[in-house]
């Protein structure tokens, strides 16, 4: 495509739209500029091709049989572009790109999203799982769930979800607990990338900090909650990486209580973001499953004996 260096698209597209169009008026009109320019850039354009393409008459400008099949190619060429255009709009307006970290997609948000799609069968989901800080600035993410204070320079960050831990661990294992002091004697599976300490949990609930023995450390969430899930320890998880195995009886809560960490899930876009109606049915939709998601954690931990914190 080398030879497109030496050619100027506007002379190009004057071209083609004189030949398809049939006048130097009409042309102008579809183009949005004035006649004078046209003409200027269709000399320009056989210039750069060292060969005429019009023939120039008392009715206007008529395509030399030559240069025929020429015009022909550069309409299918400029139809070629316009159809892409437009596919390229068409995707970018039905398609909501959301950037979150990989264990709240795959433990919490992929077993809600068809409840959006019964909602929204007009807008598609598009989920770039990662761990990065992605900027919302820049590139086609529409929006971020982020984890932390929600003190991110350049952005608008809004709480979704203040973050809150408790230990859990298998039924099996839940049954040789009898008092929250037994735990101290369990393994524990401890995620390496954690924001916060176990000893937050232990000194909220009376016990003595620091002593736990970690059988497995981890430097992923979703690899450590397997491994409680399979029976080998306990670990401090939180609602949205553990609601659904409790729910699902796959994990429990033995004890209390539940403790905020300082931090929370919020929703992050642009810093001067317009207003985007997809954005702003996802927000709607994401905070009334986050809260409908911890009442039924919540009343279903109640059935243990315990008391979680406040919604």
């Amino acid at each position: 495509m080398r030879n497109l260096n030496v050619m100027t698209l506007n002379g190009l597209r004057a071209v083609e739209a004189v030949g398809r169009l049939g006048s130097l008026q009409a042309a102008s009109d579809e183009l949005g500029v004035t006649i004078g320019a046209v003409s200027q850039q269709v000399i320009k354009c056989e210039t750069q091709l060292g060969r005429s393409l019009f023939a120039r008459e008392p009715r206007g400008l008529v395509v030399l049989p030559g240069a025929r099949d020429f015009v022909t190619r550069l309409t299918e060429a400029f139809g070629g572009l316009s159809r892409a255009i437009d596919w390229i709009r068409h995707e970018r307006e039905d398609v909501l790109t959301i950037s979150v970290a990989p264990v709240f997609a795959a433990r919490w948000l992929v077993f809600r999203l068809g409840q959006f799609a019964e909602l929204y069968p007009d807008i598609r989901i598009r989920l770039d799982a990662t761990d990065r800080l992605i900027d919302p600035n820049v590139g086609d993410v529409d929006l971020c769930i982020r984890v932390g204070k929600g003190r991110w320079s350049g952005v608008q960050a809004n709480l979704l979800l203040q973050q809150q831990v408790f230990p859990v661990c298998s039924p099996a294992m839940a049954s040789k607990l009898s008092a929250p002091a037994d735990i101290l004697d369990m393994p524990w599976v401890v995620d390496a990338r954690a924001m916060f300490s176990r000893d937050l949990w232990l000194g909220r609930a009376g016990l003595p900090i620091g002593r736990v023995v970690a059988r497995h450390v981890f430097n992923e969430a979703s690899l450590c909650l397997d491994a409680v899930i399979a029976g080998q320890g306990v670990m401090l998880a939180w609602q949205t990486l553990a609601s659904h195995a409790i729910q699902s009886g796959q994990l429990v809560v033995p004890f209390g209580p539940f403790v905020a960490t300082g931090d929370g899930h919020y929703l992050v876009t642009a810093e001067n973001a317009a207003r985007d109606p997809k954005v702003e049915a996802f927000e709607a939709w994401l905070r009334q499953a986050l809260k409908d998601d911890m009442a039924a954690l919540n009343a279903f931990v109640r059935t243990a004996g315990i008391e979680p914190a406040a919604l």
